[in-house]
């Protein structure tokens, strides 16, 4: 069949590679580089997984400008445009998601189902029907991680589907038959709780990564040694050795955005936890860049922006937000990111010359350990304990 993804970054892009392997797939974006670099079978994101299937397999996938030609006679338009919470207006902006939905309706084809797969409010699907009087539309949230986002589609950890129905069973059959994991849970609930699974879902993962690193605060200023402390509490089964490495803090796509969120559609909910979640980001960066002054460097070296290693994207890294403390400090500030190419970022000089920027460089902050940075180790200031993910 035909299916339209309407926006092409990790969610989109992934998806489009993943259902072009049995189905007709048009790409739609707003930006004509990535449009001609995916039609030439360059990934415009960091994705071994998407670079891989680029090269070596036959995708029924071709991306476009024109929103019509991607829509026209396709069975599915799956929404994975870009949403992020305004902190000024209070509320998530789905301005994106809107686009495509008029644009959809515009179409006047009542065989068009579209699939949400951004991330979006409690409620927006419910809202969203009534707004522009149209019930073909479900929201179906995805789990994917930045640079692993076709692996996660090819091994799927659950399918959430929005809505109890056919056309909600065959698209969960179009992800199962493209997938390598077969046996995969699938749920099919109302949009409204699929909704709330995503921003749920996401706010745990922060406050286990804010958890960690509240810990690792605790060892930093008591001189215990972290490593040991998380290794016997993580042994315990019902906590696991997982997803417990301290970082700079949690940031990314979907971890400070989603947070938010939630916290607001606790606006009329009694809570406490959600709210902690949110301010124990911000006391973490402020006690990183606080541990990095006491060390009174001239210079402070930031070594990536990325989140992540195997992603480019630094997007709402929490490396920034620490960078801004440092810059009222008065610290110069010189980054290294190859993933950037300008001389400039935030009023930083950028290099990407690794061995200029090592030597000028009194202290190294670097989100998590590279061999990179192995000959200069004792420059490095790091909360990375495990040396992973």
């Amino acid at each position: 069949m035909k299916i339209a993804v309407a926006g092409t970054g990790y969610v989109g892009l992934s998806l489009a590679t993943l259902l072009s392997q049995n189905n007709e797939v048009h790409a739609l974006d707003i930006i004509s580089d990535k449009v001609e670099m995916i039609n030439k079978r360059i990934s415009p994101i960091q994705d071994e997984y998407i670079e891989k299937f680029f090269k070596e397999k036959d995708l029924n996938l071709k991306a476009t400008l024109d929103y019509k030609e991607a829509f026209e006679n396709a069975e599915y338009v799956i929404i994975s445009t870009p949403t992020n919470y305004d902190e000024k207006k209070n509320f998530f902006d789905t301005s994106s998601v809107e686009d495509i939905i008029q644009k959809v309706k515009s179409m006047n084809d009542n065989n068009i189902t579209m699939v949400v797969k951004s991330t979006i409010p409690v409620g927006f699907i419910n809202k969203i029907k009534k707004k522009y009087n149209i019930d073909n539309i479900f929201f179906s949230p995805e789990f994917l991680r930045e640079g692993k986002a076709l692996y996660d589609n090819l091994h799927p950890s659950r399918i959430i589907v929005g809505e109890k129905s056919e056309r909600a069973k065959k698209f969960a059959k179009l992800l199962i038959d493209a997938a390598e994991k077969k046996d995969t849970d699938v749920l099919y609930m109302n949009s409204t709780e699929a909704e709330a699974v995503k921003l749920f879902a996401n706010t745990y993962l922060a406050l286990r990564v804010a958890y960690f690193n509240e810990l690792d605060t605790y060892a930093e200023k008591k001189d215990l040694d972290a490593s040991e402390i998380i290794k016997g509490v993580c042994l315990d089964p019902r906590i696991g050795m997982h997803y417990n490495n301290p970082s700079f803090g949690y940031g990314g796509y979907c971890l400070p955005k989603d947070t938010k969120q939630l916290l607001a559609n606790y606006r009329d909910v009694p809570q406490n936890l959600i709210e902690a979640i949110v301010k124990s980001n911000t006391t973490r960066k402020k006690f990183i860049a606080d541990d990095v002054l006491k060390l009174n460097p001239k210079i402070i070296g930031i070594y990536r922006l990325t989140m992540k290693s195997g992603s480019d994207n630094f997007r709402s890294s929490a490396i920034q937000d620490i960078i801004n403390i440092l810059k009222e400090n008065k610290k110069e500030i010189i980054i290294y990111e190859p993933a950037l190419n300008k001389e400039e970022f935030n009023g930083c000089k950028v290099t990407n010359d690794l061995d200029n920027f090592k030597t000028n460089s009194d202290v190294i902050m670097a989100n998590r350990i590279s061999e990179e940075l192995k000959d200069v180790k004792s420059k490095v200031y790091t909360r990375d304990i495990f040396n992973e993910e």
